[in-house]
């Protein structure tokens, strides 16, 4: 999943991600890259490229827009509440569904799973989001297997985290994945990490 110029995250940042889905996996992925001879690049994108403002009201400038993020190898959706007027926006559930094709590995924080599951993503597999939500998930589809046990769930090309924190134990996941368990836990001590 690497290229020549190294492996290529992007999260996708809008007005009313919740901050902690955003910054978790961030912090775990840029400290990764100190430790990293994958030297993994990060970089935060919204759908026009300009400023959002989160759940709690961080204002965030990303670094580029939806057209100019390039390709990437690892695709992270946040949740929040923000992602109530995505799950019914056509376009944008279209353009989630062409990243997805052109994305080896797609990863969802929290509700950031119910936008996947509008835009067919979970059909038939097992998933989770937060706790509040695993109704709602089911609701937007039944097919979904809704994991209400644990903190993440690794389904191959798509993995989604449960809440807020949750989406700290999903990054640590895939670094270890993506490299290896003695640089993952390098990252967690860098971080002073202790999980769930």
């Amino acid at each position: 999943m690497t290229t020549g110029n190294g492996l290529s995250i992007g999260i996708y940042v809008f007005d009313g991600a919740e901050e902690l889905n955003v910054a978790g996996p961030f912090e775990v992925f840029t400290a990764w890259r100190e430790r990293s001879a994958l030297k993994p690049r990060v970089a935060t994108f919204s759908w026009d490229g300009r400023g959002v403002r989160l759940a709690q009201g961080l204002h965030m400038v990303p670094d580029r827009s939806a057209d100019d993020v390039g390709p990437l190898q690892l695709l992270v959706y946040p949740g929040g509440p923000g992602v109530q007027p995505l799950v019914g926006d056509r376009i944008h559930l279209e353009w989630l569904h062409a990243m997805r094709v052109q994305t080896p590995l797609l990863a969802s924080v929290c509700t950031g799973s119910l936008v996947l599951a509008a835009a067919g993503l979970l059909a038939g597999r097992p998933a989770t989001t937060h706790w509040d939500h695993y109704d709602e998930l089911a609701g937007i589809d039944p097919s979904i297997m809704v994991d209400t046990e644990t903190r993440f769930v690794d389904d191959g090309d798509v993995v989604t985290s449960a809440g807020v924190s949750a989406g700290i134990d999903m990054a640590l996941h895939l670094v270890e994945r993506f490299e290896n368990a003695e640089v993952a836990d390098q990252v967690r001590h860098d971080l002073q990490y202790e999980g769930a």
